[in-house]
């Protein structure tokens, strides 16, 4: 089984999976009947206001009890794993309602028959505007092939562009497994190489010229997220040398793509899908539960809540509501567009594009370094041991791992071996990691370095994660400059995590912002979502179809 991975950064947040909205301090009203509502990113911006607006009305059943909402954020494949796995929705909101086949297929099928669009957006590819106008916008039609053909070809890009932007396009959408965004990518890429409008179907997607479109447009990929409101929002903070162009909805592009420049939406010419945003109830949820969610549902579909929806960038679906600013063209907003629309995909195409993508990705080569010194022991050692566990657990056969420990002096565990052939063996490894000795952090970077620098090839993905909690003590062949300067002549996208209160956070996050990686701060409570989150990122076997 591949590792899900072409050239990709972890994410900017950790996402809102899980967070609650809409709760005040003290929560819920006693005997109030709560809501839980579970809606995909591109709406939480709409939702968190109206949630909070309509649980300060303090609507009641018919029964008398208060209807209050909680709000939480997840994208549609995440969302799938988190009913699975036990939590409660009582309101459910994917982008289209495939993924309540999808949930039903995966063993869940009490959302699948009461469903109520609220709100739509078409997906788009976001573009800063000098970029699009560099490569002709508005005047010119761009396609999805043309976009990854552009990000594939630099000398392409270099041609159109100026040079001005970088020396190549950076691309990025969401993981396919973890958010239905990512999978409409690809979905969308295998309509654009078939010329088709109507669904495409299982023998659609194994054709070698599709597979081939797809892995020329993954291959491209420089960064994909778990949700278009994580991507979205590090596409806006981190700017166009960092991500060029992103695929997610409209909506998004309003609400996160503001600012000098800005960022525009760029329909394709071949066609895109229209995400309908379907409200859908819970058949088993208790009966005043059921009220309460389709009372906030009709509400959601009043005049006042959608005419909130257009302020947040979504196109309404209460005809007595009009598309105004900002869905207007000082965003780059065309509500003529999409011309032509994708027919819903089919929950067999979701499962086999994500075969796909799996064929598509490079392997990764991955350095993994981990700060093994006294300050480490307790409890903070084995939330790292098992963390990491996991990781490994998500990795793909064909990738490959080296694992360098460092105390007082660094120790290379395992050296670039593929993890198909040694995945038990680098379990064990890092379930035997004791934490005792000094910090010679500076050395353990350079050591990495090195070995990647003598690993990797244009064919694979080539990354390091550090993780430390101290400050260098003992490292005598390297200083702080010598150590990032010979990181940063591997090209290697760096990952950096400081763990606790102590580790040199300056240096972290500069070495992971020069690298197009990412810093973050970790606790024994939080460094197994931090692991989750970099495994997503290298399209880790998380999500539907894992």
């Amino acid at each position: 089984m591949k590792y899900r991975g072409v050239l990709v950064m972890v994410f900017a947040l950790l996402p809102a999976v899980a967070c609650g909205f809409g709760l005040g301090e003290e929560g819920p009203p006693p005997n109030a009947t709560v809501v839980e509502v579970s809606a995909n990113s591109s709406l939480i911006p709409w939702l968190e206001k109206a949630a909070a607006a309509f649980n300060e009305e303090e609507p009641e059943t018919a029964g008398g009890r208060q209807v209050y909402v909680v709000l939480t954020s997840a994208d549609a494949g995440q969302a799938v794993t988190d009913i699975q796995s036990g939590t409660v929705v009582d309101l459910w909101l994917p982008d289209q309602q495939v993924w309540t086949n999808v949930l039903a297929r995966e063993g869940n099928a009490a959302f699948q028959n009461n469903c109520t669009s609220v709100a739509s957006s078409p997906l788009v590819i976001a573009m800063w505007r000098p970029v699009a106008e560099a490569l002709g916008w508005p005047g010119r039609d761009l396609g999805w092939l043309d976009v990854g053909s552009l990000a594939a070809d630099p000398g392409s890009w270099e041609y159109y562009s100026g040079g001005q932007f970088g020396d190549v396009l950076r691309l990025g959408h969401t993981h396919p497994g973890l958010s239905a965004s990512g999978a409409s990518t690809l979905l969308a890429i295998v309509q654009a190489a078939e010329s088709k409008t109507t669904a495409v179907d299982v023998a659609d997607i194994q054709q070698p010229i599709v597979q081939a479109s797809v892995g020329a447009f993954e291959g491209a990929v420089a960064w994909f997220s778990s949700s278009t409101g994580t991507l979205a929002e590090t596409m806006r903070d981190r700017g166009v040398q960092f991500l060029g162009a992103a695929v997610m909805y409209e909506s998004d592009v309003v609400n996160y793509g503001g600012g000098d420049p800005d960022v525009v939406p760029i329909y394709p010419f071949e066609g895109t899908f229209i995400a309908d945003h379907p409200a859908c109830l819970n058949e088993g949820s208790e009966a005043g539960v059921r009220e309460g969610a389709q009372m906030f549902r009709e509400y959601l579909l009043g005049e006042t809540a959608q005419q909130s929806a257009v302020a947040h960038g979504l196109r309404p679906v209460n005809e007595a509501v009009s598309a105004g600013a900002p869905l207007d063209e000082a965003r780059g907003i065309d509500l003529s567009e999409p011309q032509t629309v994708f027919a819903p995909p089919t929950t067999d195409a979701i499962y086999a594009v994500q075969e796909l993508w799996q064929s598509a990705r490079k392997d990764v080569n991955l350095v993994m370094v981990i700060d093994v010194s006294g300050s480490m022991s307790g409890d903070k050692m084995e939330s790292v041991r098992q963390s990491a566990v996991q990781f490994i657990e998500q990795m793909g056969e064909d990738d490959y791992l080296s694992i360098i420990s460092f105390s007082t002096m660094p120790q290379s565990l395992v050296k670039f071996q593929r993890v198909g052939d040694g995945r038990e063996e680098m379990i064990n490894t890092v379930l035997g990691l004791q934490a005792q000795g000094d910090t010679s952090l500076y050395d353990a970077i350079a050591d990495g370095a090195n070995l990647l620098s003598n690993t990797g090839t244009s064919e694979t993905t080539n990354a390091m994660m550090i993780l430390t909690d101290g400050l260098d003590t003992s490292s005598f062949r390297h200083d702080d400059e010598s150590a990032v300067q010979t990181l940063s002549g591997t090209g290697a996208t760096v990952f950096t995590i400081a763990f606790g209160d102590d580790a040199d956070e300056e240096l972290l996050e500069s070495m992971a912002l020069r690298a197009n990686g990412n810093f973050f701060r970790g606790d024994e409570a939080s460094i197994a979502a931090i692991y989750d989150e970099m495994s997503a990122a290298f399209g880790g076997i998380v999500g539907v179809g894992r």
